[in-house]
């Protein structure tokens, strides 16, 4: 790759990376405001940035080799380009990780080593990811051909999703058509399912973390006590000669 290439490729990530942070920052605000980010200046601004990430993927997963492991390995983006809700540009997130990653910058800043390291093995080793995946996409098929059937938005179909699925259930949205009774009831089977995988995934690797601590600090307090042991052996033979020394020089 040329260094005129590199620049511009450069030049490219940063953008992209901006707009990431950009529109996940935004996203995230949703959580403490009250404004409609699907309206005005803001609304086409988001709609603007989800078509330039789109075609960024689509360009991506055309000049990728491995298809399937472009598809796992940017799981995150296919995330932040569900157009339901702009809370998915969150995911974006990853895209400016990725690209940290990319150009060492963990490594220039002496972050790079075990953080990154139990990071990557906590959303790819453990399942993680993938679980994720499909508990987003079951929470968005459900909650887009419940806003078909029940005739609501797609943001009061999105929250019905998400409380049925964690079987938070407020009630302040529910089906009224058969149609909608079935897509609930898949949605709850579904919902609990891989909801509850999510959550153990999680316990189990904090929990296994703790138990390869507790492992390690075992083997390091044994090998402090063998280490202990062949010190007092060694003075034990140390004291054993010099007694049967001075008790020569006597007999002499």
């Amino acid at each position: 790759m040329t260094r005129k290439l590199q620049k511009w490729l450069l030049i490219y990530q940063v953008i992209i990376g901006g707009l990431a942070l950009f529109s996940s920052g935004i996203a995230f605000s949703t959580f403490f405001t009250h404004v409609n980010l699907l309206s005005g200046t803001l609304g086409i601004f988001m709609n603007s940035v989800l078509g330039i990430f789109w075609i960024d993927y689509l360009v991506r997963f055309s000049f990728s080799k491995n298809k399937k492991g472009f598809l796992i390995d940017n799981s995150f983006d296919m995330l932040g380009l569900v157009p339901l809700h702009p809370i998915f540009a969150i995911f974006r997130i990853e895209r400016v990780i990725r690209i940290i990653r990319y150009y060492h910058l963990f490594w220039r800043l002496g972050l790079d080593g075990r953080f990154t390291k139990t990071v990557h093995r906590f959303f790819y080793a453990t399942g993680f990811v993938y679980l994720l995946y499909v508990s987003v996409v079951i929470l968005v098929l459900s909650a887009l051909l419940y806003s078909i059937v029940e005739k609501i938005s797609l943001a009061n179909a999105l929250w019905w999703a998400i409380t049925t699925a964690t079987t938070v259930g407020y009630g302040d949205v529910f089906p009224h058509t058969a149609i909608g009774k079935i897509i609930a009831s898949i949605l709850m089977l579904g919902g609990i399912g891989f909801i509850g995988l999510l959550t153990s995934t999680i316990t189990g690797f904090f929990t296994s973390n703790n138990a390869n601590m507790e492992n390690t600090d075992l083997t390091l307090l044994l090998q402090k006590i063998d280490d202990l042991s062949d010190q007092v052996s060694q003075l034990q033979k140390e004291v054993s000669k010099s007694k049967k020394k001075s008790h020569r020089k006597k007999k002499s």
